[in-house]
């Protein structure tokens, strides 16, 4: 089989920890060349640090996708060390979900959430573009969500931001058929990322499950408590549910697995026996 993962090179944010940092392990693992960006310094080390001991490549560098400048430094990183950067994934983001009533809490944290999820992303593909467009090709791979699909209660904002990286990514690849590939991931829920640990208010995730809210509780009580009975926890059964992190790494480890004239555009990725989610 053909593996157009080995000797690419990618540039992830949020590469610091939770989904990025099984990313960044995943693609280095098959022979990618790996720069990881992250606010938090030790956390960027960490992941080049296992990635080297496993025998990858990898680098790592400060940056907070808020700023324009230090994701420009990240791709001139990737061009300096390895000579190309052939995927730009824009993966950092938060999730304070909460309702409009709670805005004396979440004022703040929707701010920054706009900022990191809209601008995080557009900075993330303007840092890249020019180096992308003067080799002759490249890739965005930008983190959405099913939040993005349609407005729940409890997500205003959050869905909002993902909403804006679906519309942006769309347009970007309109804009840049034939130079450069755009895809969007659009997970649903996966309890153990660590994005759930944004959220302001728990309540609100009533908004994106509905009438399941009770099934759903269940299901997160008895991951609190313990493993999951195997029918649950196992990816090869169709019973599978709720959605692991290494299912969505894998799914755009996938997108970016392609040759350069095929492109995953658009990828929706959930557990088979995921009926919580509207």
């Amino acid at each position: 089989m053909s593996d157009y993962i080995s000797g690419k090179t990618i540039v992830i944010t949020g590469a610091g920890g939770g989904f990025g940092r099984l990313v960044a392990q995943k693609a280095a693992a098959r022979g990618a060349l790996v720069t990881c960006g992250d606010i938090n310094a030790e956390g960027a080390e960490e992941t080049v640090a296992g990635i080297v001991a496993a025998g990858g490549r990898a680098q790592a560098l400060v940056a907070d996708v808020r700023n324009l400048d230090e994701l420009k430094r990240l791709v001139d990183a990737s061009v300096r060390e390895y000579g190309s950067i052939d995927v730009m994934l824009n993966n950092a983001g938060i999730m304070p979900l909460a309702f409009i009533a709670d805005h004396a809490l979440a004022y703040d944290a929707w701010m920054r959430c706009i900022d990191i999820n809209i601008k995080g992303v557009f900075n993330g593909m303007v840092a890249a573009h020019d180096a992308m467009i003067s080799q002759g090709r490249g890739h965005f791979v930008n983190i959405s969500s099913i939040y993005g699909n349609f407005p729940v209660a409890g997500a205003a904002i959050y869905g909002a931001t993902k909403a804006a990286v679906n519309f942006m990514s769309e347009a970007v690849r309109k804009e840049a058929r034939g130079k450069i590939k755009v895809t969007t991931i659009k997970p649903t829920g996966v309890p153990s990322t660590g994005l759930g640990g944004s959220v302001v208010n728990r309540a609100a995730i009533v908004g994106i499950v509905g009438h399941n809210i009770e099934p759903f509780m269940a299901l997160a009580k008895g991951m609190a408590e313990g493993p999951l009975p195997s029918d649950l926890s196992d990816p090869e059964r169709i019973s599978h549910m709720p959605l692991g992190p290494e299912s969505i790494a894998d799914a755009v480890l996938l997108a970016i697995d392609q040759p350069w004239g095929v492109s995953v555009s658009d990828m929706t990725v959930r557990a088979s026996a995921d009926y919580f989610v509207l």
